[in-house]
C-alpha cells in the first residue's frame, strides 16, 4: 500500500496479465519408413476428429468415413480388401483404356464385342461365372486365413518382393485415383460419346468452350460441385452441435 501511495499520478503500477491460451493448430506429419516419407498422416478435413475405429493403422487412412461403413470391426477388414481389389481392377482398366486409345485399337466400349463377339452369350456367361467363382472363392478363403490378398495358393501374392509399408500406401492412393479416373472415362463416353484422348484433344484445342461445364450435364455438375463444397461446412457444424462423443457423431444423419 505504501508503495502505491508513493507512486506518481498517471503511472500504472499494476498490470493485468492476460493468461496465454494455447492455440490449436493443425499438424501434418509423415510416416517414415527406412528414411522415406510414405504419406501424410492427418485428417481428411482439418478441424474434425476421425472415428475411433480409424486409428491410422491401415495404409492411407485419413479418417474419411462419413457414412460410418467401417464402424463394425468385423466387416472393416473386408471393406479394406474390397477397396484394394477394386483399386487394382481400376488401375488395370485405366491403363488398358488409355493404351488401346493411344495405339488405335478398338475403344473400350467396343473392345468386348470385338474380342468376344463371335461367342455365344450364354456360353460366355457360364464360363465367366465358373472361372471367376473359383478364383474369388480361393481368394476369400486365403484372405480369411492370412489377412492378405493373393491368387489361388499364394498369400500374399508378391512375386517380385515389392511388399513394404511404403508400397502399400502408394497402392491404395493410386487405386483410389484410378477408380476416380475410370468413373470419369465412363462418364465422358456416356455424355459426349468420345474416348479419353479424344476428349483431351478437344479440350486442349478450346479449354473454355469444351469442358464438363459446357456439356449437356453442365448444370447438374455445377450443382454437384456446389453441394460438395458445402459438405465440409456441414461436417464442422455437426461436430460443433454434437456432445463430442465420437461414436454418436454422424455427419450423415441416415
Amino acid at each position: 500500500m505504501a508503495a502505491m501511495l508513493r507512486a506518481p499520478l498517471g503511472v500504472n503500477t499494476v498490470r493485468a496479465v492476460a493468461p496465454k491460451v494455447a492455440q490449436k493448430r493443425s499438424v501434418r506429419s509423415f510416416a517414415v519408413v527406412n528414411g522415406d516419407r510414405i504419406g501424410v498422416m492427418g485428417h481428411w478435413l482439418p478441424g474434425t476428429e476421425p472415428p475411433s475405429y480409424l486409428d491410422g493403422t491401415m495404409p492411407a487412412d485419413y479418417g474419411f468415413d462419413p457414412l460410418r461403413l467401417g464402424a463394425n470391426p468385423e466387416t472393416l477388414p473386408y471393406l479394406q480388401e474390397a477397396e484394394l481389389m477394386n483399386g487394382r481392377w481400376a488401375m488395370h482398366a485405366t491403363a488398358g483404356i488409355l493404351f488401346t486409345d493411344a495405339v488405335g485399337l478398338p475403344k473400350f466400349w467396343e473392345a468386348g464385342e470385338a474380342a468376344l463377339g463371335d461367342w455365344d452369350l450364354k456360353t460366355l456367361v457360364a464360363i465367366q461365372v465358373v472361372v471367376m467363382g473359383f478364383l474369388e472363392a480361393a481368394r476369400i478363403r486365403g484372405f480369411m486365413a492370412t489377412g492378405e490378398s493373393g491368387v489361388v495358393g499364394n498369400f500374399p501374392f508378391d512375386p517380385t518382393g515389392q511388399d513394404s509399408p511404403a508400397m502399400k500406401v502408394k497402392e491404395v492412393k493410386n487405386g483410389r485415383l484410378a477408380m476416380m479416373s475410370f468413373l470419369g472415362m465412363v462418364s465422358q463416353y456416356a455424355v459426349t460419346g468420345t474416348s479419353p484422348l479424344e476428349g483431351l484433344k478437344a479440350h486442349m484445342a478450346n479449354p473454355t468452350g469444351v469442358n464438363i461445364f459446357t456439356s449437356s450435364v453442365g448444370g447438374e455438375f455445377t450443382a454437384f460441385v456446389c453441394a460438395l463444397s458445402l459438405m465440409p461446412v456441414y461436417f464442422l457444424f455437426q461436430k460443433e452441435v454434437s456432445d463430442g462423443e465420437d461414436e454418436e457423431f454422424r455427419p450423415i444423419p441416415w
